[in-house]
């Protein structure tokens, strides 16, 4: 999967659009030092969206963005490799 496009948009979001998702629209919000999906406007020509594309779309836009460590640092991420 591949970050196809993206941009700013209003309050602190990106939108995005993804190689294996190219008819929906997932938008991120920023949270202090990296960003998360918020939702995907998903379209019914696109497969479903998987939990592990979701994460997967989360580092590629992080990682674009140089904020990748913050991304991994994160609480969810320390508590998973914890289990």
């Amino acid at each position: 999967m591949e970050l196809l496009d993206w941009s700013y948009g209003r309050r602190y979001q990106i939108k995005a659009v993804f190689s294996k998702f190219p008819n929906s629209m997932v938008i991120f919000r920023s949270f202090p030092s990296y960003y998360f999906i918020y939702t995907v406007r998903w379209s019914d020509e696109d497969p479903v969206v998987r939990r592990s594309d979701l994460e997967k779309m989360e580092r590629l836009l992080n990682d674009m963005l140089g904020l990748l460590d913050h991304y991994e640092g994160r609480r969810a991420a320390r508590i998973q490799s914890e289990k």
